[in-house]
C-alpha cells in the first residue's frame, strides 16, 4: 500500500496538471510556449532524476532513496503552491519530476526484494494498474479542488508524503550494499548530459518542417551531443568499478529486445494520446466530452493491468507482449481506418487500452527484473523508465511531422495511428523473440529458481 500511494502521488500529479492549465495561464498570463514549459520542466526533471536515484537506492537501500524521491517532490509541491511567477512554477515541477523519476524504479526494486518471483507478476501488475486509477480519479479531483484554487491541487501532495515518508521509515528496507565502490560520476554525467540534449533537442524541433528544423542550432547542437556522448557513456561504463549501468546487463539479447520494445511502446502510446482529437474532428463532440470518451478505456487499462500481472506465472511474459501488441494494433488499425462514430470509438478505445496494459506495464518490468542482478535492480528499471521516455519523445515528434504532412484534420490522425500500428507489427516480430516462458522462469541472477523451474 505505501508504494502503491507514492506511484499515485506521482501519476496523479501528471493527470490533474491539464484541468488547471487555464487557471495558471490566466493568472501568470502565460501564452501557449510557456504552458509547454511546464510539461517540459516535468519532463526533464524525471529524465535528470531516474538514473542516479535508482543508482543510489542500489547502493544506500530503497528506504532512504525513496524517502529522498518523495521529499523532492514534496519541496517541488511547495514551490508550486507559493510560486507569484513563472520561474518559481517552472522550478517546482523541475523538482517535482526529479523526485517522481526515482519512485517508480524504487517501488519496482522493493517488490523484487520482499516477495517471491511468483508473487512480482501481480504486485507489478497491481502497481501498474495505478497509472488508469489516476487517470480516472484526476480530472475529477482537479474539477473539485479548481472550485477553490489551482494551488490546492499541490498542497494535498504535502500531507500524503509526509505520511509516506513516516511509512517508508518504518516498513521499507534499508539494507545497503556491503560493499561501497567509488561512485561512477563520469557515467553517470555523459548519460545525464547527453538524456538532457536529447530531451531539448526534441522539444525543439518543429514538426511541421523536420528538415529545417534540423538545421536550427537550438536542434542540431543538443541532439548531436546526444549522438557523441552515447558511445561514451557506453565506453565508460566497461571501465568504472561501479557502473551507473553495467554493461553485462546491456549486452544482455533479452534486456536488449525489451528496452527497444519498451522505447516502440512509448511511441505508440504517444500517438494513443491524440484520441481525443480524432473524436472531436471525426464525431464533432467537444473537447471535454472527448476527454470523457475516453474513461472506458482508462477501466478497462486499470483492470487488464491487474489481470496481465497474475498471467506472467502462467503464461509468461513473451506470449502477453504479442498478445497486448496484437490488441493495440486492433485498436489503432479501428482508428486509422474505420468510420469514425461514437460506437467504434469507444471499442477501439477499450481494445486499444487493454493492449496498452500488457504493453507498457508488468510484462517488460518484470523481464528486466528477472534478468537484473539484486545489487542492479534499482539502476536497470531506472534505464528502462528513461528507455520509455525517449521512446515517448521520439513518437510525439514523429507523430506531429505526419499529421503536418497531411493537412491535419481526420486524415492526419487517422495517418499517425496507421503509422503506429505498422510500428506495433514491427514490434511484434521483435517481441518473438524473447525467451519462452520456461527459460525465463529457469533464469537465475542471485537467487534460486522457482520449483516448477
Amino acid at each position: 500500500m505505501l508504494l502503491f500511494v507514492g506511484v499515485l502521488m506521482g501519476a496523479l500529479d501528471i493527470a490533474i496538471i491539464g484541468p488547471a492549465l487555464p487557471a495558471i495561464q490566466a493568472d501568470f498570463n502565460l501564452d501557449g510556449r510557456q504552458l509547454a514549459v511546464l510539461f517540459n520542466a516535468y519532463v526533464l526533471g524525471q529524465v535528470i532524476g531516474t538514473q542516479p536515484l535508482a543508482k543510489l537506492a542500489d547502493r544506500f537501500g530503497p528506504r532512504a532513496i525513496y524517502i529522498l524521491a518523495i521529499t523532492f517532490f514534496a519541496l517541488g509541491s511547495l514551490l508550486l503552491v507559493i510560486a507569484r511567477d513563472p520561474l518559481t512554477m517552472y522550478a517546482g515541477r523541475a523538482i517535482q519530476g526529479f523526485g517522481a523519476g526515482g519512485i517508480f524504479p524504487v517501488a519496482t526494486t522493493v517488490i523484487a526484494a520482499k516477495l517471491s518471483r511468483e508473487d512480482r507478476g501481480p504486485a507489478l501488475g497491481l502497481l501498474g494498474s495505478v497509472w488508469g486509477l489516476a487517470f480516472c480519479i484526476g480530472p475529477v479531483l482537479g474539477g473539485i479542488l479548481l472550485n477553490y484554487s489551482w494551488r490546492w491541487l499541490f498542497v494535498v501532495n504535502l500531507p500524503i508524503a509526509a505520511l509516506l515518508v513516516v511509512g517508508a521509515w518504518k516498513l521499507l528496507p534499508a539494507t545497503a550494499a556491503t560493499r561501497r565502490l567509488p561512485f561512477d560520476f563520469a557515467g553517470a554525467a555523459a548519460l545525464l548530459v547527453g538524456l538532457c540534449a536529447l530531451v531539448l533537442g526534441l522539444n525543439n524541433l518543429d514538426t511541421n518542417n523536420i528538415a529545417d528544423s534540423l538545421r536550427q542550432l537550438v536542434v542540431a547542437i543538443p541532439l548531436l551531443i546526444f549522438v557523441v556522448l552515447m558511445p561514451l557513456f557506453l565506453w565508460l561504463e566497461t571501465r568504472a568499478e561501479d557502473p551507473i549501468v553495467r554493461p553485462g546487463l546491456l549486452r544482455s539479447r533479452q534486456v536488449t529486445t525489451a528496452a527497444l520494445i519498451a522505447a516502440g511502446a512509448g511511441a505508440i502510446q504517444t500517438a494513443t494520446l491524440f484520441y481525443p482529437a480524432l473524436a472531436v474532428e471525426a464525431i464533432g463532440v467537444s473537447e471535454s466530452t472527448a476527454a470523457f470518451m475516453l474513461l472506458p478505456g482508462v477501466v478497462v487499462a486499470t483492470i487488464g493491468a491487474v489481470i496481465v500481472g497474475k498471467l506472467i506465472n502462467t503464461v509468461g511474459t513473451r506470449l502477453l507482449i504479442l498478445f497486448s501488441l496484437v490488441l493495440m494494433g486492433i485498436g489503432l488499425v479501428m482508428f486509422g481506418q474505420a468510420q469514425m462514430n461514437l460506437a467504434t470509438f469507444i471499442v477501439a478505445t477499450m481494445i486499444s487500452a487493454l493492449g496498452s496494459a500488457g504493453l507498457v506495464g508488468a510484462p517488460i518490468r518484470w523481464t528486466i527484473l528477472n534478468e537484473s542482478r539484486p545489487d542492479e535492480r534499482a539502476a536497470a528499471q531506472g534505464l528502462l523508465s528513461n528507455i520509455t521516455s525517449v521512446g515517448r519523445l521520439m513518437g510525439a515528434a514523429t507523430v506531429g511531422a505526419t499529421i503536418a504532412s497531411k493537412g491535419g484534420g481526420v486524415p492526419g490522425y487517422q495517418s499517425a495511428f496507421i503509422g503506429a500500428a505498422i510500428l506495433g507489427s514491427l514490434l511484434f516480430l521483435l517481441s518473438m523473440t524473447l525467451k519462452s516462458r520456461r527459460a525465463e522462469q529457469a533464469t537465475t541472477h542471485g537467487e534460486p529458481a522457482p520449483a516448477s523451474a
